[in-house]
């Protein structure tokens, strides 16, 4: 028997866990079949680059048979240094025109020999300023790189029918929960354990992108440093546990306060530069996603910072959920960690 186009399971390897989401699509709406996230030792991916194979199609396998998932074909994505999104200024012209001579256009934007990348583009349209150009969004990702992936899901006997950049598939989360509005700018901010990425919108096109390599990570790091404290315990004071013997409340939230206003600090610099880049649009609301954009603290703090609306994603708001089968409350409290993995969960094989 054939598998259907929809049987596609969604798998986000991430620094700290590898992250799954099965839906179902049924009469235009997605239903949530399968939910589950396996954690990964500390330097199994190190800077978005694998570490150890190994370990990850373990976590892969182990995953998968935990929640007893058929599916073979799988859509993952990328992100890191590795992975260059550019919005790149062209002379009008067709796709099937772009498609000819991308290469050479691209070359003169990629810091990479051009042998070694895998290249993709989406033409956002004409420029306002002059409409005899156009507005070209190029995505280019190291072919080794992507490889070493690929690799490793062919290892776990999985097929990677989509290979994503984690940033397009968040927006494809947000566009299914929340819809774009018509030039209406927000910006996506994907906060993960040791990386995190700002992608703004206009619409439903991506205007900006940048990867901050720091994220969740640095808030355990400086507990330990700063502290004292083991890995396991500075994890729960990041949690919000404050009983912690070795160390008194007050010396975690100042630890907790000063790391989280570097990340913000990070995040409000992202946000300056595309204000400074493009004269007339500014931010008017930010959508947190990833695991650490459960912390209270740092919504607020960014909220403070830039003077606009901060809200959490929720990745599962206008998934049908069955509350026989799924615990609503722990799904809500888990979601920010699986948006990534939920984006990819609704590609379909072909989509671009």
């Amino acid at each position: 028997m054939f598998a259907s186009k929809k049987d596609i399971v969604g798998i986000d390897v991430g620094s700290s866990a590898v992250k799954l989401v099965c839906l179902r699509e049924s009469r235009g709406s997605f239903h949530l079949v399968n939910i589950g996230i396996m954690p990964l030792a500390p330097e199994t991916i190190v800077d978005n680059a694998i570490m150890d194979s190994t370990a990850i199609v373990e976590a892969i396998q182990r995953l998968m048979q935990g929640m007893r998932v058929k599916a073979k074909r799988v859509a993952t994505s990328v992100s890191g240094h590795s992975v260059i999104i550019r919005k790149i200024l062209l002379p009008v012209m067709t796709e099937k025109e772009l498609e000819a001579s991308i290469l050479w256009e691209a070359e003169q934007y990629i810091p990479f020999d051009i042998s070694e990348v895998n290249i993709d583009f989406q033409i956002i349209g004409p420029d306002s300023k002059d409409p005899s150009q156009m507005n070209v969004m190029l995505v280019a990702a190291k072919k080794d790189f992507v490889n070493d992936f690929v690799a490793v899901f062919a290892e776990a006997g999985l097929e990677p029918v989509i290979m994503d950049i984690d940033c397009f598939a968040v927006e494809n989360m947000f566009d299914y929960n929340y819809g774009f509005v018509e030039d209406e700018v927000v910006a996506l901010i994907d906060l993960g354990a040791s990386a995190t990425n700002v992608n703004v919108l206009k619409g439903d096109m991506s205007v900006f992108t940048r990867d901050i390599q720091t994220g969740g990570n640095l808030l355990g790091e400086e507990l330990q440093k700063r502290l004292g404290l083991s890995g396991e315990e500075a994890e729960c004071a990041k949690l919000g546990d404050r009983d912690i013997a070795d160390a008194d409340p007050e010396s975690i939230n100042e630890v907790l306060s000063d790391a989280i206003e570097n990340l913000v600090q990070e995040v409000q610099r992202s946000l300056d530069f595309f204000a400074a880049t493009s004269s007339e649009d500014r931010v008017k609301k930010v959508y947190l996603t990833g695991g650490v954009s459960s912390s209270e603290q740092i919504s607020k703090t960014l909220e403070n910072r830039l003077g606009i609306t901060v809200e959490r994603a929720k990745p599962f708001r206008n998934i049908i959920v069955n509350e026989k089968e799924f615990d609503v409350e722990y799904l809500d409290a888990i979601s920010p960690m699986f948006s990534v993995a939920t984006g990819l969960a609704m590609r379909k094989v072909g989509d671009r």
